[in-house]
């Protein structure tokens, strides 16, 4: 569903149209006093980086070149963070899955859940603290926010569903370490977490997918956003399958389900270490 706006002509720009899933504006078009217009799209407005529209393999070797080294831009610090995060949960699994090294399995999960956090608040951060609207004429000044208040702005919904979603990994994976629990114990300090975890991990995929997108789907193979909030996405899907099949019961579980637990906890991981990834070359200021 679309959303349609016009304001009154004055200094300021004017926001002529704008669309996106409803209840939200994800689109935004301005007319400068100029007469310029200004295509305005809220994950590029929050981040402050450029849309790269249509994704070439020239325009996307170009961005990977020169997306490798940004140490003073947060949102490559953001990716990288998230990389190393989901590379940590990728080794975990992969180990579970060889039956190496299992006394280390849920320590490396525990180390990885940390800079998922880390990586997430950051994001919030930058949502809480994103430019005004074009047409709002306020000046930014030297107040920061350390957690903001905007439920009807959904990059930064999404962003705050991923950090009380990774808050809540920290606790399942720390938990997880603990020896000797019954089953109900299992359930209640790890898989309770674990579950409104990935469900919290489903639902900000989800949002920040449709504010690329512009609706509640969307197919757009030639925008790298569209592929970092797909693959991500993709991955919260992969955890919270993971999830489900993690419960505890009074009976012991079958090795298959532990398997497929595991398995797609490594795709997820695998997503979301992917995505991260392409957030290097979103990073890149290079103009198309």
């Amino acid at each position: 569903m679309s959303m349609d706006r016009v304001k009154e002509t004055g200094k300021m720009p004017n926001c002529i149209a704008a669309n996106g899933p409803f209840p939200f504006l994800t689109h935004r078009v301005f007319r400068h006093p100029s007469g310029k217009l200004e295509d305005w799209h809220s994950r590029h407005h929050r981040k402050k980086i450029l849309r790269h529209v249509p994704l070439g393999t020239k325009l996307l070797a170009r961005l990977i070149s020169h997306g490798v080294w940004l140490p003073r831009d947060l949102n490559w610090w953001i990716g990288v963070v998230f990389a190393i995060g989901a590379a940590l949960f990728s080794i975990a699994s992969i180990l579970s899955l060889l039956d190496i090294a299992v006394d280390a399995v849920n320590v490396i999960y525990f180390l990885g859940s940390i800079p998922f956090t880390f990586a997430a608040y950051l994001q919030l951060y930058q949502a809480a603290n994103a430019d005004p609207l074009p047409s709002n004429g306020k000046v930014v000044g030297n107040y920061r926010s350390y957690l903001g208040w905007k439920p009807r702005d959904i990059g930064w919904l999404s962003c705050a569903f991923q950090f009380v979603g990774t808050v809540l990994f920290n606790i399942n994976t720390f938990d997880a370490m603990l020896p000797l629990l019954s089953w109900f114990e299992q359930d209640l300090l790890v898989w309770i977490p674990n579950i409104v975890g990935s469900i919290l991990f489903l639902v900000s995929g989800y949002l920040a997918f449709i504010e690329v997108g512009h609706a509640y789907w969307a197919w757009k193979p030639r925008d790298l956003s569209w592929w970092i909030t797909f693959t991500n996405f993709l991955g919260c899907v992969g955890f919270m399958i993971s999830a489900v099949l993690a419960i505890g019961l009074p009976v012991p579980a079958s090795p298959l389900r532990i398997t497929l637990s595991v398995a797609f906890t490594l795709q997820g991981a695998i997503c979301f270490c992917l995505g991260a990834l392409l957030m290097l070359p979103e990073a890149s200021h290079v103009s198309d």
